[in-house]
């Protein structure tokens, strides 16, 4: 999946809008973008959302963090309307993980649901706690299918004045999201990109996404709809890339008993035929 749109759970008419794009998944949020008093009432509208979903899109809910109290009753309102998955916020390592793995264990043998059908993503660098711990993810729930970043929290949680001048994230924030990526790499999940705060700003949320592709992320939360088509874009390789990578992986197979084939002047070693891989494999890829 290439973007995660949010979408707050008590509002019908931004969910109806959601479901018209072409986001790959919408994130059906039950946390930030809700008032402390509307939370209850939010668990059935987004209920009943899951009920009106658009089959061509997967559906996620983001419920209240662990320590709140509410991540129960979130989930025994949303998991009957059978979610793809579960985004859990504030996460500080696998254990986080593993105790809301417990939980969906419950619901889904409550709900009919199969067993480990409910992915898991979870928000892991919004507390510096967090941070610490995402070299903790070792003996995770293989309900672990994704990581994402995020900068708001965090910068709050360090105290920070600022996260980014002139659209450039500050060093603590970089080094929260390049361990997040590292972390979901050696894990062997979906890295996901944090989202783009300026909405009216395309060229920059441009850069953005295809930078974040090119490091190796694989998909990237948005929190407007416009914002869609261009993330889906920018996690697409471009021709030249695709042909590049042919060219690549023909050398190869041209050349099975060599480790390094010569292509244009270049030496191409195994490292670059994996990575050719993998870039034809993200054209194809739609899960």
């Amino acid at each position: 999946m290439r973007s995660f749109l949010f979408v707050p759970g008590d509002s019908v008419r931004k969910f109806e809008s959601a479901k018209k794009t072409a986001a790959d998944a919408l994130i059906l949020d039950l946390e930030d973008s809700i008032a402390p008093d509307q939370k209850v009432a939010a668990r059935d509208i987004t209920r009943d959302m899951l009920d009106a979903r658009n089959p061509n899109q997967k559906n996620y809910i983001r419920v209240n963090a662990l320590d709140t109290g509410l991540t129960l009753g979130d989930l025994a309102a949303v998991m009957p309307g059978r979610p793809d998955g579960i985004v859990l916020p504030k996460c500080a390592g696998a254990a986080d993980v593993n105790h809301l793995a417990l939980y969906l264990d419950a619901f889904e043998a409550a709900s009919g649901i199969e067993q480990g059908a409910t992915r898991i993503v979870v928000v892991a660098t919004e507390t510096a706690r967090a941070v610490t711990k995402l070299l903790d993810f070792e003996g995770a729930s293989p309900r672990l299918w994704g990581m994402m970043w995020g900068a708001e929290d965090l910068a709050a949680s360090l105290g920070a004045s600022r996260n980014r001048t002139n659209g450039r994230y500050h060093g603590p924030f970089l080094l929260a999201r390049d361990l997040c990526l590292i972390s979901a790499a050696a894990a062997g999940v979906v890295a996901i990109d944090t989202i783009a705060t300026d909405i009216d700003d395309l060229v920059a949320l441009r850069e953005e996404a295809i930078a974040a592709r090119h490091d190796g992320f694989l998909s990237k939360a948005v929190i407007h709809p416009k914002h869609v088509d261009v993330v889906n874009a920018a996690f697409m390789p471009t021709e030249e890339e695709i042909a590049w990578s042919q060219k690549i992986i023909k050398a190869f197979q041209d050349n099975p008993a060599s480790g390094v084939v010569k292509i244009d002047g270049k030496m191409i070693d195994k490292p670059h035929l994996r990575a050719a891989e993998k870039i034809l494999a993200l054209g194809k890829r739609r899960v």
